[in-house]
């Protein structure tokens, strides 16, 4: 198979019938073979519906039905799971997104070689206080931290490899920071094509405030969870290790000065009297937390599963 397309969806009934009438012209054009697989993310309207009869109208819309609303990720990172096809498109269900350029997409993942694609939606049609503003900080620390030079890691049209997909792992709100998951798995070959953004024709944004702070969180985790989720204890029992010298060091300073002047009869302080000694102390207690969280973190990392599961109540395949 050629092409799976990945279309994750929250309520986008209306948009369903234009979408997959629009993908099957461009891949009948193209003479491509394809799925189209659209997970619907606990929507309360008729999108399952809509999805049933449109695969009654052609077998390439398949689907899968969670049982309640866990996120963009989990309905990425479950459609990756099962997905079958050579290149991956993700797009989102709006229209927001243009079928159009899953062509050129397909030849640079194909004949251009790239890893990974993602879309730069250059012109764009949000509010730019609202949206178009707070997404452009956030894409430029993203840059900072990540050294991966796209200009628009949120949007939602990208193309992988099929390794790709099948080699990393997306849950929490990481779907952001899928080129950054990619690199760090080893896939370092990343390209970018502008896109064309259209206004959304149906329905309303799901865009919140909440999702830059959650953002940002979601990148410190995922560098922290890159370097360290397999081996903790190269963090916690570091620092903690870094910690616990220090305290213990000024302690037996104190304890060392208190009884050379002890022994010349000069006057001295108790050492416990000393803010120094009570800061050593904190040092030492804080090292050894943080060595301890460390040791538990390692067996943590030995024990857990390695995939989160996704109640599905139905799926059509």
């Amino acid at each position: 198979m050629d092409i799976s397309v990945i279309v994750p969806l929250l309520n986008e009934a209306e948009s369903l019938p234009e979408l997959s009438a629009w993908i099957k012209r461009v891949m009948d054009e193209h003479n491509f073979s394809y799925e189209v697989l659209m997970v619907d993310d606990g929507s309360t309207d008729e999108s399952w519906k809509i999805i049933q009869d449109l695969h009654a109208q052609n077998e390439c819309i398949k689907g899968i039905k969670f049982r309640r609303n866990y996120g963009k990720s989990a309905a990425l990172n479950t459609a990756f799971e099962t997905c079958q096809g050579n290149v991956v498109i993700t797009m989102d269900a709006d229209l927001q997104d243009s079928p159009d350029e899953i062509p050129e997409l397909y030849r640079m993942i194909t004949e251009d070689g790239y890893d990974l694609v993602s879309g730069w939606k250059k012109v764009r049609y949000d509010s730019k206080l609202a949206k178009n503003i707070p997404s452009k900080f956030f894409n430029w620390t993203t840059r900072k931290m990540s050294g991966i030079m796209l200009h628009d890691f949120n949007c939602g049209l990208k193309a992988y490899k099929i390794d790709v997909v099948k080699s990393i792992e997306v849950y929490s709100e990481m779907h952001r920071y899928i080129p950054v998951i990619a690199k760090w798995a080893g896939f370092t070959k990343i390209g970018e094509k502008v896109v064309k953004h259209q206004k959304r024709k149906f329905g309303v944004s799901k865009f919140g405030w909440n999702r830059f702070v959650n953002g940002y969180l979601d990148l410190l985790t995922i560098s922290f969870m890159t370097r360290f989720g397999k081996k903790p204890m190269h963090a916690f029992g570091l620092w903690g290790s870094v910690s616990f010298l220090i305290g213990f060091v000024c302690a037996v300073w104190l304890i060392i000065a208190k009884l050379v002047h002890q022994s010349n009869g000069a006057p001295f302080r108790q050492v416990t009297d000393q803010p120094l000694f009570a800061i050593a102390c904190l040092a030492m207690i804080l090292g050894f937390m943080l060595f301890l969280a460390g040791f538990l973190g390692e067996m943590i990392a030995r024990s857990s599963s390695d995939r989160n599961k996704y109640l599905i109540s139905d799926r059509i395949q």
